[in-house]
Formats: structure tokens, sequence, C-alpha cells
């Protein structure tokens, strides 16, 4: 791999300054290489009402799945979730294809999604695939669409500009069955994000290009989304005899500082299997009264521990969801990314 980035880079100023040596062996003993980190917290994208329009930011697209972080070293392959949970037996073809690449050594970020009829990311496709919230199949069929590189042959790179990263990702990696380059466009972030919205894709990701890989959401990433998309908390559920699975409505909660605020319901977006599986996990956490105040006739309220995903237009005026529709349960580890409205 270092060979191949050397042929390339001979010529050029950036790479020839950033590309790592090949494997250490004996004669190599002074050569000093960074350790590789056991587990990197990503960069997340602050989400923003407009896209920047300058030239100084890359545009993506953003893709509607589980974040992940893929380790190779030393012939092994690691697949962690943003969280940090080891899910490589729960994406076996994207860990089969990372060792296919040949890598020594790297990180790579990206996002695991199954792509629907049109091409476009499928959250909910994706849940079903992996047997649902706290399902053990695995998705055998899904794709990792890597968009950065944090480490490679012993050198950690997030210290380098976005740009200088990209560069090294895409001689890095040759699209290689379940993995793909996240593509990143020179296009006007208006023009972009009209274009994403028209084809139907939940929105696009800005990145300075100048930056480097900092942990934390600080402003370096922006979401711009054609509609909004976030984890709520169920609070309660109505029950009814005509709606799939059972299921009238889910009553939501949002993060308010230390505790949870109402932001009204969601009745659209089940199936028949999805609202019958989500019935049987809300009547386990089954409570006499409301976990915060709130009143509501003929609901049945729970412990607010499921993190649902709901796509919504807006907000009405009383701070309640326009127009929700749910999306699928998350894992226990996203209730650290709720939404929390202002307070």
């Amino acid at each position: 791999m270092a060979k191949r980035l050397l042929k390339v880079g001979v010529g050029d100023d950036v790479a020839r300054s950033h590309v790592v040596a090949t494997r250490r062996n004996r004669r190599q003993s002074e050569l000093r290489f960074d350790p590789m980190p056991e587990r990197v917290e990503p960069c997340l994208a602050l989400l923003a009402a407009k896209a920047p329009t300058t030239s100084d930011w890359a545009m993506e697209v953003k893709w509607d799945g589980y974040r992940l972080a893929v380790h190779i070293e030393r012939g092994k392959v690691r697949i962690l979730t943003r969280g940090g949970h080891d899910w490589t037996t729960r994406f076996p073809t994207i860990a089969h294809d990372a060792l296919e690449m040949g890598l020594d050594s790297a990180i790579l970020d990206g996002e695991a999604v199954v792509l629907d009829e049109r091409g476009a990311s499928d959250f909910g496709a994706l849940q079903r695939a992996l047997g649902g919230r706290g399902g053990k199949r695995s998705a055998a069929g899904a794709l990792l669409y890597a968009f950065d590189l944090l480490y490679l042959d012993g050198r950690d790179l997030r210290g380098m500009a976005l740009d200088e990263r990209r560069d090294m990702l895409t001689r890095a990696i040759r699209p290689h069955g379940s993995i793909r380059l996240s593509e990143e466009l020179n296009a006007d972030g208006a023009a972009f994000l009209k274009l994403a919205c028209e084809l139907g894709l939940e929105g696009i990701i800005a990145k300075r290009r100048d930056a480097p890989y900092r942990s934390g959401r600080g402003g370096d990433w922006l979401k711009i989304k054609c509609v909004q998309s976030e984890t709520f908390l169920i609070l309660g559920y109505e029950p009814s005899a005509a709606a799939l699975g059972g299921i009238g409505r889910l009553l939501l909660a949002a993060r308010n500082g230390d505790s949870l605020a109402y932001v009204g319901s969601v009745g659209t977006g089940f199936t028949t299997m999805t609202a019958t599986e989500l019935k049987r996990q809300l009547k386990t956490l089954e409570i006499p009264k409301p976990a915060i105040p709130i009143k509501a006739k003929g609901t049945i309220w729970v412990t607010p521990t499921l993190p649902a995903e709901i796509a919504f237009r807006g907000w009405t005026n009383d701070n309640n969801l326009r127009h929700a529709s749910y999306k699928g349960l998350r894992e226990e580890a996203d209730v650290e990314d709720l939404y929390e409205i202002d307070a």
C-alpha cells in the first residue's frame, strides 16, 4: 500500500510529506510510529439551517445509517459503533472486505447503510437487517461509505487538514465489495441541498477543508437536512385495535437539561412488523403513571428508555413536532444523542 502511495506522490509535495512508512523491520528501529488509538470519539456534525456556499467547504451526501469506525491492524479488524460497542460480527461482509484491501493498519470513519431501490440509504431497512433494537442478527448486505481516514500504516492523521486526509483516503481505498468511498463534491451548498432534497435524500454534510479531525460537535462539520430526523424517548403509547400492530400513536420526549420535556406524538411510519415488535418491547416497560407530568387519556405509560428515530417537518408554536413519522428504534447507546430542546 505504502509503495503504491509513494509512486503516485513522487512529484507531489503534500503526498510526499505525508506518506507513511511501510511495515517496520529490524533495520527500521529508528523510525517513530504513532500508537494506534483503541478508540476515537467521532467528529460530529452540527445542525445548520443553511448550507455554506464558499469554496472552503466540501460537500457530501448525508447517509442515514450507523456511524462506524473500522480498525484494521495486523490482519485483524474491529468495527466499533459511535458509542464504542464492538459490532464486528454484526457487519461480517464489511469486516471481510476491510481485510481484503491489504492495509497494514488503518482507521476508517464511515457510515453503514442499506440502500433502497432508488439507491438512497434506508435506516429502517438497516434496523430490520440487524434484527431491530437489541437484535443479534448480522447485516451481511450492508455497505460502508467511508468518508475519513484517521490512521494509516503507523501514522495518526487526525492533525492533518481534511483535504489531506481525503487525499490519502482516496489513494488508500480502492472501492472493494461492501466498502465504498463517500464522494466529495465541489458544489454550491444551496444547489447541492436542493438536488439532494429533490432526490428524496435526508440531506447533506458540509466540512471545512482546512480543519483537523476534532472529536465532538465543534462546527467543523455541518449537517443540513431536507427532512429533520432526531432521536426522542418514548413516554407511552395509545393502543388501537384498528392501527398496524395495535399502536395508535407514540408519545415522545426530548431532553431538557437534567429532565425530559414532552414534544408531541407520532402515529405514522409504522408497518405491521415494526409496530408489533415495538409493542412487545413497550409492554415490558409499562408503569402506572407518566415519567413526567402530562395528561393523555387512554395512554399506556412506559419507562422512557427506548430511543426512537423520528422524521418531522418542523415545530408547532407550542413546541410539538409537526408531521412526525416513525423510522425505527435506535440502540441504547444512542440515548446520549437524544434531541435536546432549549431550556
